[in-house]
């Protein structure tokens, strides 16, 4: 891609980003979103093959069905209370086409069918760029709105995101599509806190963009797809190999990792707030996700490819890794122990 017009994609996302997170008019706050799905289109479709514009296209349509729905939601609101302002959303249609507007443009349950698509159409740092900052101004306005917001609907959709995002990413074979799956619980972990505590789900999803980041880009060095290069990759770089595994399980929400954190604390104020229920179904759909971390973990480090004469080793590579990749890498497996600093922001 052309220098010029790959960094006048990136700052348009910046600018999109940051005028739909300091906006308070829903217009702003809809030109920010728009600005954004323009930028990130050319970045999509780069590779220039089939599969890429499809994800294009695809990203597109749903994008600007959901930017539709967005405005109209804004205007029906406008029209029966007389408020732009985004926190004033207090009519009851207009929430329930904001939620439906909101998990498309995140791919929430049941708007999740085209992020594992669109993912799989795209490049890893493209993909790190859709898992991470796209999903940023969604989740703000969500966090602006969420106490005029259906709970019920909320939590409902919640569980649905955390059990399907658990029982689709198990058969799949392609790195991308099961990180997709995996953000799509994570949002639902992310959805189900936000009415009670939104700088917890804040933090979640501060904390799931650097696990995210240092997982794709560990993936981008060692140029792992799928599930079948991930068990040869190990030859390559075997103390990045290492990290890898430490990095899922860390998304995977084990102790002692950065990834356990959050669900810990998401788990702790759903009892607080005597949903004791909710608290022990979401704990269990993780479980489901954790046997697919698992199993990219047992393949990145643990599994022996096959000896066999037709067989050859890939060659180790002398290329340093990234400075980003390592302090990521290091932050997704140290953070735990910096909890009561963490918990001193909420």
């Amino acid at each position: 891609m052309n220098p010029q017009a790959k960094l006048i994609s990136i700052s348009s996302l910046l600018l999109g980003t940051t005028i739909t997170i300091s906006s308070s008019h829903w217009m702003m706050a809809w030109t920010g979103l728009e600005i954004n799905t323009l930028a990130i289109l050319p970045l999509i479709s780069n590779p220039h093959h089939p599969r890429a514009i499809e994800a294009a296209t695809k990203y597109f349509l749903v994008q600007a069905a959901a930017s539709t729905l967005l405005l109209f939601s804004s205007t029906t609101n406008a029209l029966f209370t007389g408020q732009w302002d985004i926190t004033q959303l207090t009519h009851p249609t207009s929430c329930l086409l904001l939620t439906t507007a909101i998990s498309m443009k995140l791919g929430l349950v049941p708007f999740h069918f085209w992020f594992p698509e669109v993912l799989q159409g795209s490049s890893l740092m493209t993909s790190l760029l859709l898992t991470t900052a796209m999903k940023f101004p969604p989740i703000t306005l969500l966090l602006m709105t969420s106490p005029s917001l259906n709970y019920t609907l909320l939590t409902t959709m919640a569980i649905a995101s955390a059990a399907l995002g658990g029982w689709m990413g198990l058969n799949q074979t392609q790195i991308r599509k099961i990180l997709a799956f995996s953000s799509i619980s994570h949002l639902g972990w992310m959805t189900i806190i936000i009415i009670y505590n939104p700088k917890l789900t804040l933090i979640t999803f501060y904390l799931y963009c650097m696990m995210t980041a240092a997982t794709l880009l560990t993936l981008k060095t060692t140029k792992i797809l799928k599930l079948s290069t991930m068990m040869t990759a190990w030859t390559k770089i075997p103390s990045l190999s290492a990290t890898l595994m430490l990095a899922l399980l860390s998304l995977a929400g084990l102790p002692p990792l950065t990834g356990f954190l959050p669900k810990w604390l998401i788990i702790q104020e759903l009892t607080k707030q005597e949903m004791t229920p909710t608290a022990t179904i979401i704990a269990l759909l993780s479980l489901l996700g954790l046997f697919f971390y698992l199993r990219l973990a047992y393949c990145a480090t643990i599994t022996l490819p096959p000896n066999s004469s037709n067989y050859m080793k890939q060659w180790r590579t002398n290329k340093p890794v990234n400075t980003l990749t390592t302090t990521l890498t290091t932050m997704t497996i140290t953070l735990l122990p910096f909890s009561p600093m963490i918990l001193s922001m909420l």
